[in-house]
């Protein structure tokens, strides 16, 4: 899975608030892009961070703004930002630390969020499905971190997000609520959009579920082995990115910062409903991924314990038939029969009698 593991040790031995970018290096320049609505209006742009500040300072008091930076290389772009909005050094470390799990911090003025998005990237190849083909599908998480002022709202992404474009198409069309409330409102359409988001992932688990399960009532092979401990390993580290996220937006919704307005808290509860829905998924698939090792082990059990049932079985016919044959096979001069005509014929008659002798008897104590 992309972007699981950051190298913190870049950044050992070096002050708090130092700025180093831990993740993906992507070819991208940064890009930053600045919305200025109101009620009735909206004006996007892109700026440099020269030109943010001088932004900043001829804006109306009554405008609210989104400030949207994409690509996380620039760290002197990041720095204008911050001395523009006035962020901590830990909050500008903490956006390039990209290997984050959800939270949030509360700095007076403002509330910084850490959020996870969460996609399945495929990198060619057939997907698993109930003949054991191997799946190459695999989740890509990046990070997004927003930072909630007063009248404003800044996010930090690591690549595009198309969450993002759908609350960017409301504010353009002047849909919904989004113009005519506070920027505390945009932040939770952010927030909504990203969990929404994540119930694309759940029902990608679940199609991959049913095929394993599918494969497993046939003839499971080793790649579905593999398949299922993937199908465990995404569904942990789901569950250990979206655990924290339930205590974000918990706290956001028990109103403990006034930067959310009353009205606004309502809407967060629906956000924290689906929250405890999409963890309790997770878990369930969790339980489901155990139970299909389990099936899978006994289902190899089984056939190992039938071709050794059949191997017995060969085996213990050919134990008298092997007596019989290595008796007759020493050598001596005087073996009863060994000059009769018909000894050889009534040998082979004793030894088949003997073998559908042994056969009728599996049969009847129901061995075979």
């Amino acid at each position: 899975m992309k972007n699981r593991h950051k190298k913190r040790s870049t950044k050992a031995g070096l002050p708090p608030g130092s700025l180093v970018h831990l993740g993906e290096k992507t070819a991208a320049a940064a890009r930053l892009t600045l919305l200025e609505y109101t009620a009735e209006t909206l004006h996007e742009s892109e700026v440099s961070g020269a030109q943010l500040a001088d932004t900043l300072k001829t804006m109306p008091p009554e405008t609210r703004l989104w400030l949207n930076l994409r690509g996380l290389g620039d760290t002197a772009l990041l720095q204008q930002i911050g001395a523009c909005f006035n962020l901590h050094p830990l909050v500008l470390e903490d956006i390039l630390n990209t290997g984050q799990r959800a939270k949030l911090e509360d700095y007076g003025d403002y509330l910084y969020l850490v959020l996870r998005t969460f996609r399945y990237e495929k990198n060619g190849g057939d997907d698993i499905g109930a003949f054991g083909k191997s799946d190459t599908d695999r989740i890509s998480s990046n990070q997004v971190s927003l930072v909630l002022g007063k009248n404003f709202v800044l996010t930090f992404l690591e690549t595009d997000s198309p969450e993002f474009a759908v609350v960017r198409e409301r504010l353009a069309g002047g849909k919904g609520q989004t113009r005519s409330r506070g920027v505390d409102y945009l932040t939770y359409s952010l927030i909504d959009c990203i969990v929404d988001s994540y119930f694309a992932i759940l029902e990608k688990l679940d199609e991959k579920t049913e095929n394993l399960e599918l494969a497993l009532s046939g003839k499971p092979r080793s790649d579905t082995l593999h398949a299922i401990y993937q199908l465990k390993r995404e569904g942990v580290y789901l569950r250990k990115s979206l655990w924290p996220l339930r205590e974000v937006i918990s706290s956001l919704q028990r109103g403990e910062t006034k930067l959310f307005e009353r009205d606004t808290l309502l809407y967060l509860r629906d956000v924290y409903d689906h929250t405890i829905h999409i963890i309790e998924s997770v878990e369930s698939l969790r339980d489901l991924t155990a139970g299909m090792l389990d099936i899978y082990v006994s289902g190899v059990s089984y056939r190992i314990n039938a071709v050794m049932k059949v191997l017995t079985i060969i085996t213990t016919i050919f134990m008298p038939l092997s007596f019989i044959a290595g008796l007759y096979g020493m050598n001596f001069k005087y073996l009863p029969g060994l000059e009769w005509h018909w000894g050889f014929l009534a040998v082979l008659a004793v030894m088949a009698g003997i073998s559908l002798g042994m056969l009728a008897l599996f049969r009847w104590k129901k061995w075979l």
